[in-house]
């Protein structure tokens, strides 16, 4: 019996794959559960159609976080922040001010989510910074603190 899973089946498949099972365990157990359906042609189609769109869609996100990261390693991101005479901030650098500071040297809009910093940075100098833009592209933005003027 040739069915297409609703929803995960532990052991058999996940959600909108095409399985092949006995006609008792189709019959008996999965239909009357909701967790499948028959397969027909239109069906089977339609999945392929969604399959081939969300492959489509994947490029297109991945495609657009590699952009992304090749206009970030153009930037340079300069925060100016007051210090003390040791150069130690007044207060500190978080991901917010990170964020907010991409955003107004460049073009890019990056989500507070994507920022990975370990502490908050609390003295002038250069800095790396972890920038997920996508599960699959990665990079390190070289943040810049130097001391304002007073």
């Amino acid at each position: 019996m040739r069915l297409v899973l609703k929803s995960d089946v532990a052991g058999l498949g996940t959600k909108g794959d095409i399985v092949e099972v006995s006609t008792g365990y189709g019959r008996n157990y999965l239909l009357p559960q909701g967790l499948a359906a028959n397969a027909t042609t239109g069906m089977i189609r339609q999945i392929q159609e969604a399959a081939r769109v969300r492959r489509e869609a994947r490029r297109r996100e991945l495609e657009a976080a590699e952009n992304i990261r090749s206009h970030l390693a153009e930037t340079r991101v300069v925060i100016a922040a007051r210090v003390n005479d040791e150069g130690q901030l007044f207060g500190s650098i978080g991901i917010a001010e990170i964020v907010d500071a991409v955003r107004s040297l460049s073009s890019v809009v990056l989500e507070r989510r994507m920022v990975l910093l370990a502490e908050p940075i609390k003295t002038i100098g250069y800095h790396e910074v972890s920038i997920t833009l996508h599960p699959e592209v990665q990079c390190v933005l070289t943040l810049d603190v130097i001391p304002a003027h007073r």
